[in-house]
């Protein structure tokens, strides 16, 4: 029985058939969704709303400049490099309807990540905000890019405040460097013109490209996962079905959408799925301004959030969090990286309703598993697959664990890329068409998969597997800490010991204090030899904590 009397109950028996597309491709989708709900508010973005009949006429202008002024044929590829703002639905709607490939773009990248990934995807355009477009300066000589649209925050806030946000913002904030693109093209221009040029509808069909999205980089170089219209409707489906027992049809929900629309997780959940079922998306742009970020929650009577563990904790240790209305909250869905526990529980208790854990990666569109949304999920668990996908637990050699064996979680379903862009595949795929995710983890006998960790993650110590995820979800529960990160460390006598990095929630935590905590709950080899305080930990532009820099960092002073 669930605990959120508001939610319908789930389908736990989730069935293994999707059953036929309902769309060809996302056009026909997108199509729908104008048709259905014109009236409807789709994006709000400091106070600015645009409905779905908006966005409907503002994307058609765009793709309209982009076929007759840029001349972009079917299959093209165009990036697009901002924040959340309104700019973005109507930049990929509309690439998307002229026929295009997407190219999600970091606008966080340095000049150099900027560059490879315009070259290794044969860019041909690009829409970016002027933020950051001196940092395209730089390198757009080495690129194939002909075409630029430069875009300002305030661009779609019309009147007086559009201007108004984009005079602060350049000249008072100081927070667009200076930069010389003189055949950028703003994309005010783009949408003047383009109302007065015919559109024409490509055929599309559901193998074409609709994203080259662009894995992280953190196993090394970043490679593009081949997402198709068939990859994306198909997912969409999926999830429309594991939010079936949330969804009002009468009450069009409201969803926060912190993380950038540009990352796998909020493109897919808080982008298309919203859109087909006519909801509401509030855009934040700068959710790490979490004082702003609570401002907006209060203006909003909102009823589902998506988000990383770190973000729910930086609201959680925020004293005004709790003064804001939660009463139309139904659930907070938490993905990017495994949702802590204490974290899960503290955010219960605040805002009663449940934050759940789902899993995916961009190579998958991303959500392979998601736990149950009426209440009834299972904590510290990645939930069950998603109807059509089929997931399992392997060995080094391709060979399925039983039920309860750590081994490698892999999936295979209509949502799983077809391979990289342009690279060899060679260990992508187990025999059979198994996609190895590259995370450690175990079925239990309910069904529900619980990731142990990265492969690339884990700690030897003394021939014993360590897990980062283990540690870190028990530190995390000592009341004086606010974050944690642990890693391997090399040593001479065990070939790693664990560490630990704490940024402090109480100033009295002691180094001391800590390890009587870890030697109550970690057995001996699992206990961090080494603590260090910080003030923070680095993170991805989504939050994500960087293991890896916090690895390369005690490398380099060894």
């Amino acid at each position: 029985m669930s605990d959120f009397p508001w939610i319908k109950s789930y389908p736990k028996s989730v069935p293994v058939e999707l059953g036929k597309l309902e769309y060809e491709s996302l056009l026909e989708m997108f199509e729908d969704g104008f048709k259905r709900y014109a009236d409807r508010d789709a994006y709000v973005n400091m106070d600015v709303t645009l409905t779905y009949g908006d966005v409907d006429r503002l994307s058609r202008d765009f793709a309209a400049y982009l076929q007759n002024k840029f001349q972009l044929q079917k299959g093209d590829r165009v990036a697009i490099q901002m924040p959340n703002l309104l700019q973005y639905p109507i930049a990929l709607i509309g690439a998307l309807r002229a026929g295009l490939t997407v190219v999600n773009t970091n606008p966080l990248y340095t000049p150099r990540e900027m560059e490879h990934q315009f070259k290794d995807a044969d860019v041909k355009a690009v829409i970016i905000v002027a933020n950051f477009a001196s940092n395209l300066e730089k390198v757009l000589q080495n690129t194939p890019i002909k075409n630029i649209i430069i875009t300002e925050i305030g661009d779609l806030f019309g009147g007086l405040k559009g201007w108004l946000v984009n005079f602060v913002v350049k000249h008072i904030k100081k927070m667009v460097p200076s930069y010389h693109i003189p055949q950028g093209i703003s994309f005010k221009q783009v949408l003047k013109e383009g109302i007065n040029m015919s559109y024409t509808r490509p055929e599309m069909k559901s193998e074409d490209l609709a994203f080259l999205q662009y894995t992280g980089g953190t196993t090394g170089v970043s490679k593009g996962a081949q997402l198709s219209h068939k990859n994306m409707v198909a997912h969409t489906q999926q999830v429309t079905h594991c939010f079936s027992t949330l969804l009002n049809d009468g009450n069009p929900e409201t969803m926060i959408t912190a993380i950038p629309l540009y990352h796998i997780f909020a493109l897919a959940v808080n982008g298309l799925l919203m859109f087909k079922v006519g909801a509401k998306s509030v855009l934040i742009t700068n959710p790490r301004d979490m004082k702003g970020f609570i401002k907006e929650l209060k203006k909003h009577k909102f009823t589902l959030m998506t988000g990383v563990n770190t973000l729910f904790n930086g609201l959680l240790n925020q004293a005004d969090f709790k003064t804001i209305d939660f009463s139309h909250l139904k659930t907070s869905i938490g993905g990017g990286m495994a949702v802590q526990d204490a974290v899960a529980k503290k955010w219960e208790s605040i805002t009663n309703s449940p934050l759940v854990e789902g899993y995916g990666l961009s190579e998958t569109s991303p959500v392979l598993s998601v736990n149950p949304l009426d209440g009834t999920h299972h904590l510290g668990t990645i939930g069950l697959p998603t109807p059509g996908t089929e997931m399992a637990v392997f060995d080094d050699d391709g060979n399925k664990l039983a039920d309860g064996e750590v081994g490698e979680i892999c999936a295979r379903g209509p949502q799983v890329m077809t391979g990289y862009w342009n690279k060899s595949n060679e260990g992508v795929f187990f025999e059979g068409g198994w996609f190895r995710t590259g995370d450690m983890g175990m079925m239990d006998e309910e069904g529900f998969f619980k990731i142990v960790d990265r492969k690339k993650d884990m700690i030897n110590v003394s021939g014993f597997n360590v897990y980062p995820n283990e540690i870190e979800n028990i530190v995390a529960n000592h009341p004086k800490v606010a974050e944690v990160a642990a890693v391997g460390v090399s040593d001479e006598r065990s070939t790693e010991v664990v560490k630990i990095f704490v940024v402090k929630k109480d100033n009295s935590l002691t180094e001391q204090e800590l390890k009587d905590f870890c030697k109550e709950n970690l057995t001996g080899y699992k206990r961090p030899k080494k603590i260090e305080f910080k003030d923070e930990l680095p993170k991805s532009n989504v939050g994500k904590i960087l293991r890896r820099e916090l690895r390369e960092a005690e490398t380099k002073q060894a």
